[in-house]
């Protein structure tokens, strides 16, 4: 009995040291998972309850009323509703969104440190500590709810897929509702989490069936989310479809002034001289003090009438469309750009508001919104970077796709491409938020193919010839054009843009 001690502990200390071993599972993989989780909690506590945009205020507002309407996210009023009895003000939604997005992340890091591969799980903790992803995950807005949802469904998967387990049906079921929730909370949402949700299926080793699988999914995406926010979530109907017809017809009849179009010549005439027609937004063809009342009748019309008003302005003027459109896409990629483009930092306090939506009080936070405001000038913070590296990787992606990284790799490359792809045909603003998952699922597919990079000698010269000549672009502009207006109101009134 004497020795038998001594065995114990010595046994105790090898399970020990077999935990941090590489390889190693159990309590280094929890360690490190639950020390990321505890970070981001930590770093929320300095923007406690959240920081509320015009958007939150807005949304607020429609849960105190209960005049609810599909101008934003009906479901995120709705579960706001749910909590707000429990806890009032932003902070229920501010807890949930943060939450998922520790969680999401920590998950992952527990995944790679469960495998051996603890480079990733840091390369994984720092991308999960951008001061750019956080600074915009602590404000209360669909664009983070979105963000934390998607990344928690994905940690969720990873946690298993990684390691070369089968998804049990129970977590397979609350990853979906993660997803579900993340693609009615951005009217764009779907052409990220269709494909993601699709490519995390057995599908993701038969690239064409998942393909035309998605394009269904997204149509029906499309014609369900009207009937879930109007008759299921009782949202009344906002017109908030119209804005883009409106902004592409705008665009188009500028760009054609002898040609016919659904504007009069005076309402032409005065979105031309109040420089309506903006590529970087829609919003001065809806702002009552610009051209909101020059549009006013054709607002009026149903979206139905519209839209086949703008489908006879593309088919009579394919180049001015196609110009237009690749003009906002440049915006809104902020590539060959203005330098100082706003919309791109987190704010840094609170909308003025009546309804008990405040600022955080920390006097940290707004040091930490300056570094992500930093963060987000230079090539990191650009959405045109991480939509190239995508591009890049998406070849070595398809061929390791049979592998647990590579599958769950190109799962994140195809969600970022078709997101930013949307851009070209559905987008009408150029805010840096419609991107975040963008910025972090890109680095994400990178660091889970970073234990395979192997590109021919071709194949890496062409791919660092392509990026650099992206950043050198976005570089060369930003140092040549002059500075663009840096508040909301002086953008609308801007005479370009």
């Amino acid at each position: 009995m004497r020795n038998s001690s001594p065995r114990k502990y010595e046994a105790q200390a090898s399970r020990l040291v077999a935990e941090f071993e590489p390889g190693g599972s159990g309590r280094a993989s929890w360690i490190a998972g639950g020390s990321l989780a505890l970070l981001i909690a930590a770093l929320a506590a300095l923007f406690w309850p959240g920081i509320a945009m015009y958007d939150t205020v807005s949304q607020y507002g429609q849960v105190l009323s209960n005049e609810v309407d599909d101008w934003h996210p009906p479901i995120m009023v709705r579960l706001w509703q749910l909590l707000h009895p429990i806890w009032a003000g932003a902070a229920p939604m501010f807890v949930l969104q943060v939450a998922l997005y520790a969680a999401g992340f920590a998950l992952i890091v527990w995944a790679l440190v469960r495998t051996g591969r603890w480079r990733a799980a840091i390369a994984v903790a720092v991308l999960a500590g951008s001061p750019l992803l956080l600074g915009w995950q602590m404000v209360v807005l669909k664009d983070g709810q979105m963000l934390g949802a998607i990344v928690a469904a994905f940690g969720i998967v990873a946690c298993y897929r990684g390691t070369d387990r089968r998804v049990p049906n129970s977590a397979a079921v609350v990853a979906a509702l993660l997803i579900a929730y993340a693609t009615l909370v951005r009217a764009n949402a779907l052409f990220a989490t269709v494909p993601l949700a699709l490519l995390l299926l057995p599908t993701r080793r038969r690239p064409l069936l998942a393909g035309v699988l998605g394009a269904i999914s997204i149509l029906i995406v499309i014609a369900s989310t009207p009937v879930i926010n109007h008759r299921l979530l009782r949202a009344e109907p906002s017109g908030v479809e119209k804005s883009l017809p409106l902004f592409d017809l705008a665009a188009i009849a500028v760009a054609t002034p002898g040609s016919p179009s659904p504007f009069t010549r005076s309402e032409r005439a005065q979105i031309v001289r109040k420089h309506c027609a903006k590529s970087f937004f829609w919003d001065p063809l809806g702002d009552p003090a610009s051209c909101g009342p020059t549009t006013e009748r054709l607002d009026e019309q149903s979206d139905r009438v519209l839209f086949i008003d703008l489908a006879r302005s593309v088919a009579a003027h394919p180049v001015a469309y196609a110009e237009h459109r690749l003009r906002h896409w440049n915006s809104t990629e902020r590539w060959l750009v203005q330098p100082s483009l706003p919309e791109a930092a987190p704010p840094d306090e609170s909308e003025d508001n009546d309804i008990g939506l405040r600022t955080p009080a920390s006097p940290l936070m707004p040091e930490w919104q300056s570094v992500a405001a930093a963060e987000a000038a230079t090539p990191l913070g650009w959405p045109i970077v991480w939509t190239t590296v995508a591009l890049l990787l998406l070849p070595l992606a398809l061929r390791r796709r049979a592998e647990a990284n590579g599958g769950m790799a190109l799962a994140l490359i195809v969600s970022v491409l078709t997101l930013e792809a949307s851009f070209l045909v559905v987008s009408i603003a150029s805010d840096l938020r419609y991107h975040l998952w963008t910025i972090a699922a890109a680095p994400l597919a990178l660091i889970l193919l970073s234990d395979d990079l192997r590109f021919s000698r071709s194949r890496r010269i062409g791919a660092t010839a392509l990026l650099a000549v992206v950043i050198a672009g976005g570089l060369l502009m930003r140092s040549t054009l002059p500075a663009a207006p840096s508040e909301y109101e002086a953008m609308v009134e801007a005479p370009s843009g």
